[in-house]
């Protein structure tokens, strides 16, 4: 049985990934940080299996990497290992560098020296494209005639068409993104100039109910989780409870009871809500990350649904599937969440990796937005 590193098995994509290796007959070696907090939760189906270990390691100890690599000699190792979080890396942008570039360059020099027939997978982001995108014109629906001479001929009106594809030069507006940019290039040239089989996935938002709590998508689905639970709890306990809308923007607040003992819930405070992004389920994005890595041939690929849809669309979907009505009497926009550089629109075209690899996502957006909605309302329940 083949083994393979995983670094950063714990996170959302990690967890999907090392289940899908070991469904296709891997011994898989997760790789996480020491923490003095359980952090597995998400991994909590695989730590009773045998074809999984989860092991300590740090991809910024470049030692400890080449222990690893020389320990369980793996034919392959998928870096998942980052500080992806794009508000923080404005904050400690020195330790979003050391762990999103420097430990791909760490993981890179230690396949060169000390298993160079190793696969490595690295995991990309379109958030390196930033403000940019390449456009092209697709015909629209509207069809005319057009005079010409003595006939009329059809005439097909065309459309601006933004995207990103592998082509497209990158813009990035934060330190992550210029990070996972370094590491990028660094897996091309080490690919060039080494001959390691390595590939990067340009994936776009990849979401699902394992996303951390503090990125946009799951912070709404939780806050609609805990606050459709709350009231639950406040009817079996106050008797004729309802609840509505303060004047104050930052609670619920409920009525037919006195002020002093109101019960109160924060509303939810969220950033731009006009941002477009291309969302997919990270299950799908796993299965496009295994395929990259049994092609023949090591390449870069932009991994996407060719959909885009703003935060705002999210939020009327989930709202409107929890059965809350309009998003708007319950979300405040605070300025504090918006990025200092913004990233307007993200839209992937993934037509490489579909015609080379026969790769498609499976989940719509719609079917993403319910699957995580329905998953945190029972998480509330149990909570």
């Amino acid at each position: 049985m083949e083994n393979v590193l995983v670094f950063g098995a714990t996170g959302q994509t990690g967890s999907y990934l090392s289940e899908l290796l070991i469904e296709r007959g891997y011994k898989v070696i997760g790789v996480s940080r020491r923490s003095s907090t359980n952090n597995t939760q998400r991994l909590s189906s695989l730590l009773e299996n045998s074809n999984f270990e989860l092991v300590e390691g740090d991809v910024t100890d470049c030692f400890c990497i080449a222990n690893l690599l020389a320990v369980y000699k793996p034919t392959q190792v998928y870096n998942m290992a980052a500080q992806s979080h794009v508000a923080t890396s404005f904050k400690q942008p020195a330790l979003t560098w050391d762990i999103t570039a420097g430990g791909c360059l760490n993981i890179l020099e230690a396949i060169r020296t000390v298993s160079p027939t190793t696969r490595f997978y690295q995991a990309s982001s379109s958030e390196m494209f930033g403000k940019n995108f390449s456009k092209k014109y697709r015909a629209s629906r509207k069809l005319g005639l057009i005079a010409k001479g003595p006939i009329e001929v059809a005439h097909l009106e065309c459309e601006e068409f933004k995207y990103q594809d592998e082509n497209t030069a990158f813009m990035p507006q934060s330190p992550y993104a210029i990070a996972k940019l370094a590491a990028h290039h660094l897996v091309r040239n080490y690919r060039e100039s080494y001959g390691i089989f390595a590939c990067s996935g340009i994936l776009f938002n990849h979401e699902s109910p394992r996303r951390g709590e503090q990125f946009v998508t799951r912070k709404i689905t939780k806050w609609i989780g805990d606050f459709i639970n709350w009231t639950e709890v406040q009817k079996k306990s106050l008797d004729g409870f309802e609840y509505q809308l303060s004047d104050n923007d930052n609670v619920l607040s409920t009525k037919n009871h006195d002020l002093a003992l109101v019960p109160t819930f924060p509303k939810l405070r969220l950033g731009n809500l006009d941002a477009k992004r291309d969302w997919g389920h990270a299950k799908d994005y796993a299965n496009a990350i295994v395929m990259m890595m049994h092609g023949e041939t090591p390449d870069d690929y932009v991994v996407s649904t060719q959909e885009t849809h703003t935060v705002r669309e999210f939020l009327e979907l989930a709202f409107a599937h929890a059965g809350l009505g309009d998003y708007k009497d319950y979300v405040v926009v605070d300025q504090k969440f918006f990025r200092p550089a913004e990233v307007d629109f993200l839209l992937g075209d993934s037509s490489k990796i579909r015609k080379t690899l026969e790769w498609s996502p499976e989940t719509s957006f719609q079917e993403l937005v319910k699957q995580m909605v329905d998953s945190d309302i029972e998480q509330a329940k149990k909570r």
